[in-house]
């Protein structure tokens, strides 16, 4: 037990209002990632058409998470990321996305009404097409994540013709 468990996030989710709020707990990292967006899709089908995220208490996030985050600019009318830390400010402008997301600091106005999220429990290969789907995202955006990424996605497209 003990590091495993410091190493899975935990998601938290209220919908109220015509907002989604998500808050992850750990990293907002690939393992995270399919539970995230199955979560999303659910909340948008709840008429959750806006999304706070909230990142109190996520230090990190990976491309893979990122790029999730990215495909869902599409079906809602607004994400916005509450409390990111500056190691994810970093992220999101490296990559060049910061500008396509709202970034707010401040208290969770939902906070009372989250309740745990119910794991998805992804298999490899649906964390694998997630993952390459996230990373073929971050490349369309911004053309520069092209040579960063590239070769993730040619792996993970190999990985998936081996399994």
């Amino acid at each position: 037990q003990g590091k495993s468990c410091l190493m899975d996030s935990k998601l938290n989710v209220a919908v109220v209002k015509g907002v989604a709020c998500v808050k992850v707990d750990g990293p907002a990292n690939f393992a995270a990632a399919v539970d995230f967006k199955t979560l999303v899709r659910q909340c948008c089908e709840e008429g959750g058409r806006a999304l706070l995220l909230d990142l109190s208490n996520c230090i990190n996030m990976d491309s893979t998470f990122l790029g999730i985050l990215m495909g869902m600019t599409g079906r809602l009318n607004r994400i916005e990321l509450l409390n990111p830390s500056p190691r994810i400010i970093d992220l999101l402008d490296n990559l060049g996305v910061l500008e396509l997301l709202t970034v707010g600091q401040g208290t969770n106005p939902f906070d009372a009404e989250l309740s745990a999220a119910d794991p998805v429990n992804a298999d490899k290969r649906s964390l694998t097409e997630a993952s390459l789907e996230a990373h073929k995202l971050l490349m369309k955006i911004n053309p520069e994540n092209i040579p960063r990424f590239k070769g993730v996605a040619k792996f993970l497209e190999e990985d998936l013709e081996r399994q």
